[in-house]
């Protein structure tokens, strides 16, 4: 009786302190859906809105996952008309840049991420993320997402493979 008795107040302790609330100086505030973005003003264009921030949907739940008026090869023909870059050594890796694309076709709310060939964290040279950047920010052919006549906003993303500065590739 004894071994139970112990065993019933450790329990009784282990979910009081469980539920018990402490003092905090800062509350850590989780995203709805892995990938959220959110507005952040030392980043982003107030001018840009989504049309529904509660509900943006992935790239990947519509269509071919790539919407932009004259498809992938209209996006490869920007980038290869407009980035300049000669051979940088060791420049080599992936650059995504995710955003979101509203429901009237405008992109915002960009974020950049950086990794090398073994998807560790890598900081590319600032003119080749800055090229980057601002071509992707000036595409405006972005496809609005619509189901049953209700316009949407979504998440696209562009992901550069990047050999020595050279540009490789355009995915997805």
């Amino acid at each position: 009786m004894t071994k139970h008795f112990l065993l019933a107040i450790i329990v009784i302790l282990i979910v009081y302190s469980c539920g018990q609330t402490q003092n905090k100086t800062h509350e850590v505030v989780y995203p709805r859906v892995v990938g959220e973005t959110k507005f952040d003003s030392t980043k982003d264009d107030p001018a840009f809105k989504p049309c529904n921030e509660l509900r943006v949907a992935q790239y990947y739940n519509f269509g071919n996952g790539f919407q932009y008026k004259g498809e992938k090869s209209e996006v490869n023909r920007i980038f290869n008309e407009n980035f300049k870059t000669t051979e940088k050594k060791g420049e080599t890796g992936y650059l995504t840049i995710r955003f979101i694309v509203n429901c009237n076709g405008h992109s915002g709310w960009f974020r950049i991420q950086e990794m090398d060939n073994d998807y560790k964290p890598k900081t590319f040279n600032k003119d080749i993320v800055d090229a980057l950047f601002k071509i992707t920010k000036g595409l405006d052919g972005w496809v609005i997402g619509e189901t049953e006549n209700e316009s949407f906003d979504y998440y696209q993303y562009l992901t550069f493979k990047i050999e020595n500065g050279i540009l490789i590739e355009i995915m997805p």
